[in-house]
Formats: structure tokens, C-alpha cells, sequence
């Protein structure tokens, strides 16, 4: 089939995050683009809670492999681009993937790169993670936080605001009146299983407190709670750093393959 009988559709979701599906005239969605922010908190904190960049983006693009080599993905791509003009788009890849090729073919930067781990619910002990969650730790105060991050540049722009319903949920640990640790879960629309985890991070001050492993755990255990339909947790790790890497073997994360972080920044 010719590309020219193949339409770009955008089809925002019901949170009105950007979303493009390719819709051939069968009415067959061939391939998809979904573009949405980049989390604050997904790798480092720095020594000072710092906004999120607002230019930056991440990127979800696919394409079935029966209709690829059509120009599918760059026609997504393009899309993209309109919409999102002069901002930087993030995109993580498998190595030898053919998304792969797709980035470094449209002019993408190859910045990173890292494991893909998995968490199962029914491999956790709750009561295990209920007394992770209980052990005190004199001068902080455990803080959580459940709804949408439409616009927030920040966690302590989230936790402002009283919680209510929605696909984020944040554990944080403050102290003085202040975040000092945090870790954010994000889930997709029914009846998607599986939520994202980006972090936990610990400001330089307060490392060695066991207070990232504390957060995690009461993540864990509150994600459950606010979406049961939730059945597994994928997170990143970037390479080297050993101390989150046993953290989430401790909470019992196993890795899934390789990943490669791309950037490239619309014009």
C-alpha cells in the first residue's frame, strides 16, 4: 500500500498529551507518536531543587513492522515537529533496534545510555515493604501526593496542592520544610498494568540515610493502594551509578536489556 492513502491523525488522550496515530484507509492504525514531559526527578537532584526545563519532551514513537520502510515514522516525526517547534525532544531505544537506526537516520544525539528494569507486585512481600516504610528516621517526614503534573515544574509545586484523582503519584521525605527526597510513578489509561517510576533522588546533604530506599518503599506500597490495577513497575537506571542500582535489586527490580538515550531539539 502507497503512503499517500495513509493519514496522520492527532488523537490527544484523556489527559491531552500530544498523540498522533498513522490510519490507513482499512482504518488499520499502522504506527503512533506521543510526546510528555520529561520528569524533574527521574535521575538526579541536584544540590538544590531546581524546574523542570520547559522545553523538553519526551518522545514515544512506533511503528508496526509490517509497514515499515513506508515512511511512516518520518511522516510521525514530522507531526511531531509542527507541533512541537524549537522544543528538545528525548527518546530512549533498545541497542540494534531499529528505532535505533530511526534516530541516528533524523539527525538525533546519542547523551546516555542504561539498564530497563522491571518490578512485579507478586514478587513483593507487603509486610516486607510495610516495615520499610515504618522505620522512623528522626527529622524527616514522609509526604505523598496523587493527581495530574499538568504544568508543575516541580515536587514541591505537586505537593502544594491537596491530592486528588489521577495518573501521578509522588513519596517524598522533607525536612525543615523542605524536599529533600522524592520518587514518581506514573500510570497509563485503563487498563494499562503497568506504571513508570523515575527516581527515587536524594538531595547531596541527606545521602546515606537509607532515605531513598524509604521513599521508594512507600511509593510502592501507595501506588497499590490509589491504582490496584497496577501490576509491575519499569524504571530506568543510568550507567554507574551502582548505589540506585542496589537499591531497586533491593526492592527487588530485576533488569530487562539495555537502553540508549537520544536527544534532538526541534527547529
Amino acid at each position: 500500500m502507497s503512503e499517500s492513502v495513509i493519514d496522520i491523525v492527532a488523537v490527544p488522550d484523556h489527559l491531552g498529551t500530544p498523540r498522533w496515530h498513522a490510519v490507513t484507509s482499512p482504518g488499520v492504525v499502522a504506527g503512533v507518536a506521543g510526546l510528555r514531559p520529561v520528569m524533574p526527578f527521574g535521575y538526579e537532584l541536584p544540590e538544590a531543587p531546581t524546574a523542570l526545563e520547559p522545553d523538553t519532551l519526551e518522545l514515544n514513537l512506533y511503528v508496526q513492522p509490517q509497514w515499515r520502510r513506508r515512511g511512516i515514522g518520518s511522516r510521525l516525526l514530522a507531526a511531531v515537529g509542527a507541533h512541537a517547534v524549537g522544543r528538545r525532544l528525548i527518546v530512549e531505544t533498545s541497542p540494534g533496534s531499529a528505532a535505533r537506526s530511526f534516530c541516528e537516520r533524523h539527525g538525533f544525539r546519542r547523551i546516555g545510555s542504561g539498564s530497563h528494569e522491571l518490578l512485579t507486585y507478586c514478587d513483593v512481600h507487603h509486610a516486607w515493604l510495610g516495615e520499610l516504610v515504618d522505620v522512623e528516621h528522626p527529622g524527616y517526614r514522609l509526604r505523598h501526593w496523587t493527581g495530574d503534573p499538568c504544568g508543575a515544574t516541580s515536587v514541591e509545586q505537586l505537593l502544594r496542592h491537596p491530592s486528588r484523582p489521577g495518573a501521578a503519584v509522588v513519596s517524598a521525605a522533607e525536612a525543615d520544610g523542605g524536599v529533600v527526597a522524592y520518587v514518581l510513578a506514573t500510570t497509563g489509561a485503563l487498563p494499562r498494568r503497568r506504571a513508570r517510576q523515575y527516581g527515587p533522588a536524594v538531595l547531596v546533604g541527606h545521602r546515606g540515610r537509607r532515605l531513598g530506599l524509604w521513599v521508594n518503599a512507600a511509593l510502592l506500597t501507595r501506588l497499590r493502594e490509589v491504582h490496584p490495577h497496577v501490576e509491575e513497575i519499569e524504571t530506568r537506571t543510568a550507567d554507574g551509578d551502582s548505589d540506585l542500582v542496589a537499591l531497586r535489586r533491593h526492592l527487588g527490580f530485576r533488569p530487562l536489556g539495555r537502553r540508549i538515550r537520544y536527544e534532538l531539539t526541534l527547529p
